[in-house]
């Protein structure tokens, strides 16, 4: 083989090699381009929900919307009288610990908290409920912390949501088979963090077909599992209504269409009792009357007016 031949094996080797080379690294380039394009479609930011001054005007007056409903309950398959409030306000949240901060700093969450009660008796002894939902003012995700306290002379349970990597739960309950719980579960909505919502902005409340956590209220009472749930919500003009096939229960919650988009009222059908004494009922809660108030501050008994100005017992 003459010179001329083996110089041109060598060059057409060199031109094969260099292909290869360069197909290799424009596919490689491909392949970290559609990593990066997958990862960002795989966790989307969702844009803050921008706050008016109408809402910095009433949210952030030093504060509280305490508004009181006259109670309908229903419990083991009968209607209980009774009342709640609900209990709306601004504060600063720690984004780790996640408690309420004692002071001001950058890293801290603002949050709209809502504290809602129930009272009610069931024959001889009575109920005493409170579900607390701590929810960013953002409005981009999921409620930082849920917790819910349920006592009558029988016992009580306690039950707590953490927001982290993932639904962090932790259960507390003085049942066979319930007892002391930890565990976790992948995040999607809640029921509780969807009242706080309405109040920033009901046009951003979810709807269609989809898996929603039902209230803590809801599951501790039921004896139910803490977890997603198969659903379907729609929202109208004056009332936002959550329907779960599996578990027979619709909840209806009713508010002005006006900012601040009060509630003035809920509705929540169900199947209730056991056995021969199970059927559907109706709690119903009828709102009775809003005030502003500072109300941390209103601790002495000369205070105990806005009770009667709340027409609460």
């Amino acid at each position: 083989m003459n010179k001329s031949i083996k110089a041109l094996i060598v060059f057409l080797c060199f031109i094969c090699v260099l292909i290869v080379v360069m197909s290799c690294k424009e596919n490689a380039a491909e392949t970290t381009e559609t990593l990066a394009i997958s990862e960002i479609e795989e966790i989307p930011e969702k844009p803050k929900t921008k706050l008016s001054q109408e809402f910095k005007g009433y949210w952030y007056a030093g504060e509280a919307e305490i508004t009181s409903y006259k109670l309908e309950q229903a419990r083991y398959g009968e209607m209980r009288d009774g009342e709640a409030v609900l209990v709306f306000v601004t504060e600063d949240f720690l984004p780790n610990v996640q408690v309420k901060a004692d002071n001001y700093s950058d890293t801290n969450i603002p949050v709209l908290k809502l504290n809602a009660t129930k009272k009610f008796n069931t024959g001889i002894y009575p109920y005493s409920i409170m579900q607390s939902t701590f929810y960013p003012v953002a409005n981009n995700a999921h409620a930082i912390k849920v917790s819910a306290s349920i006592q009558e002379w029988c016992g009580q349970v306690y039950t707590q949501i953490n927001n982290r990597d993932q639904f962090e739960i932790m259960s507390h309950s003085y049942f066979q088979g319930e007892a002391d719980q930890n565990f976790k579960i992948e995040k999607t909505w809640t029921e509780n963090e969807l009242w706080t919502k309405l109040r920033i902005d009901p046009k951003s409340l979810p709807e269609g077909d989809l898996s929603i956590i039902p209230s803590l209220e809801f599951t501790r009472l039921r004896h139910k599992d803490i977890k997603a749930y198969d659903a379907y919500a729609k929202l109208d003009e004056t009332h936002y209504t959550i329907t779960y096939p599996e578990l027979g229960r619709t909840l209806k919650i009713n508010f002005n269409a006006q900012f601040p988009y009060e509630i003035s009222g809920w509705e929540e059908t169900t199947t209730n009792g056991y056995g021969a004494s199970a059927r559907t009922l109706t709690t119903k809660a009828t709102k009775l009357e809003s005030i502003k108030s500072a109300y941390w501050g209103k601790n002495s008994n000369a205070d105990e007016g806005l009770r009667k100005t709340l027409k609460l017992q």
